[in-house]
């Protein structure tokens, strides 16, 4: 067996592509259908078909551009999970505009980075987050909200004001479409740029991986600021044709069934955190028949949740793999039995391999560098201005091939299944959530108590991970309980709350180097070792 597996694709990427004019408005025209049911906690539903879409978003797009939007201006996209999101996604990219999908619980500091980094020239968010743009947009960017905001143009309004005749840009396939932001192992996050080429390939582990067709409806929980929505929400769903159903509302275990079976949920794409709590309740209880197929990516599965759901429902939970730099590219295939514990086989264009410290793909057994070859049209364009930092991220082996190292440590069985073996770095997976730990450090080194700190993740039973921060304290602060949650608070103002840590530690000194770099390895080792000795004393 050969030590670098593959698969071909199904459809090669086109010279041109525009999602909103080759997928919804064809779709709208060719083979009109479901495309989003919507509801929210309050129980309001709302229902859209492609035609729908097809309209607003024309409707939208022409009232960007005639408030001066432009092609390759680059668009916050910063709104939950609300029917204006697709509806802004999808006009931007009629207007060959980039979005930058982005969390509602970024602060006016990430917001910052994001804008200047980028060049923002138009925000689209709720009328409730205007004020964190406040002070730095400048005066000629297009300010849109949903609900009213001073200062600000209304949503509805820019979409009352433009045509339905609006016609979509033809796009290049290289040219860009998308860009996110990846959290590091150090400094700010990272801008990852996107070709009109990967929105096409999206479609391809919506086809291998979640199965979808027609007659589907999906409920994928992702927050939207993530790759993930785009993966299993929006671009991989509607490509095929299929329906997303959208929530907004806290989460809740007994609810996430209940709208399950309410909707008539065929595909089911949840984290294992969301499966842990769910497998907690009365499964059985809820009618799920039309449920056929669960599966998740982001984070390590639990065997325990796995095998709880599996008793609950029949379905198997189908794993998968991928980036924000590369997109979905490992997956337990439909047709297929999965195989729990395993990120699953290559998708469809993928090749990939395990490397050894000399870039050489090694045979099946034995742990090296995850990496899939390049090119491929899944592949970013690159880090946005950071041509260096996009080059260290590929190797050349000695047959010439180049490669792209994805940081992840892996192992391939003899069948050909991979198995995830940890990062190669110190990014936090916790939740789903990739937390860099140079912008926790940043956020708790701005309290005035402070000297010192190491953001790490540990293991926890529920998230996978969290972070936990070991903190020197400067020269007369005394350690408490107290302090821990001025901390604690402090880190929620200062960045996404997600990365604020959930343990503290209060610590002499930290471990360093000659040079006097922190070792983050060392305190996970440490934590590790801990936790060993708290299970063989148990």
């Amino acid at each position: 067996m050969s030590p670098a597996h593959s698969q071909t694709p199904t459809e090669p990427a086109p010279a041109f592509f525009n999602f909103g004019a080759d997928v919804v408005d064809r779709m709208a025209a060719t083979a009109d259908g479901p495309a989003l049911v919507w509801c929210d906690a309050s129980g309001r539903e709302e229902r859209y078909s492609f035609s729908d879409i097809a309209r607003l978003t024309a409707k939208l797009a022409s009232g960007l551009r005639a408030h001066g939007v432009r092609k390759g201006d680059r668009v916050i996209v910063m709104l939950p999970r609300i029917p204006q999101w697709q509806i802004a996604m999808v006009a931007c990219m009629k207007l060959g505009a980039i979005p930058i999908p982005s969390i509602e619980m970024l602060t006016s500091k990430d917001l910052a980075y994001r804008c200047g980094h980028a060049q923002v020239k138009a925000v689209i968010a709720r009328s409730e987050h205007a004020g964190k743009f406040a002070g730095f947009l400048p005066a000629e960017a297009v300010r849109v909200s949903v609900g009213e905001a001073e200062g600000w143009l209304s949503f509805a309004d820019v979409l009352a004001g433009g045509s339905e005749a609006f016609a979509p840009e033809r796009l290049a396939a290289d040219e860009p479409a998308l860009l996110y932001y990846t959290s590091g192992s150090t400094g700010q996050p990272k801008g990852v740029l996107h070709a009109t080429r990967a929105v096409f390939a999206w479609r391809e582990s919506a086809r291998a991986w979640l199965d979808l067709g027609r007659a589907d409806t999906i409920w994928c929980t992702a927050d939207t600021g993530w790759s993930k929505a785009g993966t299993s929400i929006l671009f991989g769903p509607w490509s095929l044709g299929s329906c997303s159903f959208f929530y907004d509302g806290p989460f809740d275990a007994k609810d996430r069934l209940r709208l399950l079976e309410k909707y008539r949920i065929t595909v089911y794409c949840a984290p294992g955190t969301e499966l842990f709590r769910l497998v907690a309740e009365d499964v059985r209880s809820y009618d799920l028949r039309c449920l056929r197929r669960t599966v998740t990516a982001g984070e390590a599965l639990s065997t325990t949740v796995a095998q709880h759901w599996q008793a609950a429902t029949g379905l198997v939970v189908a794993e998968a793999y991928g980036q924000t730099e590369t997109l979905m590219s490992l997956g337990n295939p439909a047709g297929m039995q999965p195989r729990i514990g395993s990120m699953g086989l290559p998708l469809p264009g993928c090749e990939v391999a395990v490397l050894d410290d000399d870039c050489e793909p090694l045979p099946a057994g034995q742990e090296g560098d995850l990496a899939l070859l390049a090119p491929n049209p899944q592949f970013m364009l690159g880090y946005l201005g950071e041509p260096e930092r996009t080059g260290e991220c590929y190797v050349t082996d000695r047959g010439g091939r180049t490669w792209f190292v994805t940081g992840d440590r892996a192992e391939r069985d003899p069948e050909g299944f991979f198995h995830h073996r940890g990062r190669r770095d110190d990014i936090i997976n916790s939740a789903g959530y990739r937390i860099g730990p140079g912008e926790v450090e940043n956020a708790l080194l701005a309290h005035p108590d402070v000297l010192e700190v190491a953001a790490v993740g540990i293991p926890d039973r529920e998230r996978g991970e969290i972070v936990k921060a070991f903190i020197v304290l400067r020269a007369g602060c005394e350690a408490s309980e107290a302090l821990k949650v001025s901390i604690q608070e402090h880190a929620k103002r200062t960045t996404a709350p997600y990365k604020y840590p959930r343990a503290i530690e209060f610590v002499p000194s930290l471990p360093k180097t000659l040079t006097g770099k922190v070792q983050r390895m060392a305190l996970r080792i440490m934590e590790l070792q801990r936790l060993a000795q708290a299970s063989g004393k148990a």
